[in-house]
């Protein structure tokens, strides 16, 4: 069947975003050549504003070819519990109580292993944080890995190659780290109840050879840099601020808790972040510097999303039914770096009928595309907002981060795949 106009329409934004969404470089020159309106050029530059922006125009294009009436209609029919729930979720776990928490976690681990301390903190850091997202969920989990990496990696004059590496290895991770259960990866929420995917199902099929890959990329991306980081290490400082006290991490920890307890009821974690909002406020001691702009722009990005994806399932679905449960892997994890692997997964939740190796393929593939671009897996943008400042000329580049991700995810595919 030939796709209407309106599908038609909504198509072409969706490509005019993917296309905006790698090619930002040009708008960041524009706002320096132009600086009479290098604000909205800059602007145009944020990755994060992308999807929001072109959501903007698709919904102009609604009031036009469907009427007012109907395009308020599909923008209000759109569910956005995900892009409310990470935004509330990345202003909790990026607060310092958290980040020191974590910090701490962190470095009892690495004094485990025989390992420099530098050279162990660094791999700690890329294998325990993204499994940690199976239980914290993975927004949390990669904001708590891009904030303690920002200061470990990202902030100093290591190479370029080291920052991309990292970066791509944290993509990864995050994304296939959150397999371990069932509520953690929005890829595996999109068919866990339609399924009946309880967190049993999830270790045993997924989450143990996920966690062998994790631990597989975060120990050779560490052995590759090694050097690197050893020489870099001195450059690490240690905090001037107040420790945060046991009682306030306590407290922290239960708001985080609670975003996470109710991450299906936005009425009550927005509740929740507002109680925590105002118990930061009475301590802006030890919650100095909350990530409430980085957290504004990744929900932004996500409900555009949201807004435009809603109307690509007119070629979607029938690309993915048309193959089989072995090239659905493959297809899904390219697939993953243009849309996003929550999209391909609810997709396939509305499909009857398929087969348990199509489900475990789909899923799968899904998860492992998730560190190839930023718009593949949905905690991309927090990560990508809180450490793109620290890349040449404030940009990430789409084609280096695609570059770095290639090998840890063949590490993902190839655990999926043979385990």
């Amino acid at each position: 069947m030939a796709p209407s106009f309106l599908d038609a329409t909504a198509a072409l934004v969706f490509a005019l975003a993917l296309i905006h969404t790698f090619a930002t470089g040009p708008f960041e020159r524009l706002s320096q050549r132009f600086p009479r309106h290098g604000g909205m050029f800059h602007l145009l530059a944020e990755v994060e504003i992308v999807f929001g922006f072109w959501a903007v125009v698709l919904i102009v294009a609604l009031f036009g070819l469907i009427g007012f009436e109907p395009a308020l209609r599909y923008v209000d029919s759109r569910d956005y519990t995900e892009p409310m729930f990470v935004f509330a979720i990345m202003v909790v776990a990026g607060s310092r109580p958290i980040l020191e928490l974590s910090e701490a976690c962190v470095r009892a681990l690495a004094r485990i292993l025989p390992l420099d301390r530098s050279l162990a903190t660094y791999c700690v850091a890329l294998a325990f944080l993204p499994l940690l997202g199976s239980f914290i969920t993975e927004p949390a989990a990669m904001t708590l890995a891009a904030l303690l990496l920002r200061d470990r990696v990202f902030r100093l004059h290591v190479s370029e190659s080291l920052k991309y590496a990292t970066l791509g290895v944290v993509f990864v991770n995050i994304s296939i780290g959150g397999t371990l259960t069932s509520f953690a990866a929005p890829p595996v929420l999109m068919v866990a109840g339609k399924w009946a995917w309880d967190t049993a199902h999830m270790f045993s099929q997924f989450g143990w050879k996920a966690a062998i890959a994790v631990l597989v990329n975060a120990v050779l991306v560490t052995a590759a840099f090694r050097n690197e980081i050893r020489a870099h290490a001195t450059a690490e400082t240690e905090a001037t601020q107040d420790r945060v006290p046991v009682g306030a991490m306590i407290a922290t920890v239960l708001f985080l808790a609670a975003v996470v307890l109710f991450a299906h009821y936005p009425a009550m974690f927005m509740g929740v972040l507002l109680l925590f909002l105002g118990y930061s406020a009475a301590y802006p001691r030890h919650h100095d510097n909350l990530i409430l702009r980085e957290a504004l722009l990744v929900a932004f990005f996500l409900a555009g999303l949201v807004v435009i994806g809603g109307l690509q399932k007119w070629w979607l679905e029938p690309l993915l039914l048309r193959m089989s449960a072995d090239a659905i892997f493959w297809a899904a994890i390219a697939l993953t770096a243009v849309t996003d692997n929550a999209a391909l997964t609810y997709l396939g939740s509305l499909v009857e009928g398929l087969s348990d190796a199509f489900k475990y393929a789909l899923v799968a593939g899904a998860v492992t595309g998730g560190g190839l671009t930023v718009i593949a897996n949905a905690p991309n943008p927090a990560g990508y907002s809180i450490v793109r400042r620290h890349f040449p000329g404030n940009t990430i580049s789409a084609s280096k981060l695609l570059l770095a991700s290639l090998a840890p995810t063949l590490i993902a595919a190839t655990a999926f795949l043979l385990l």
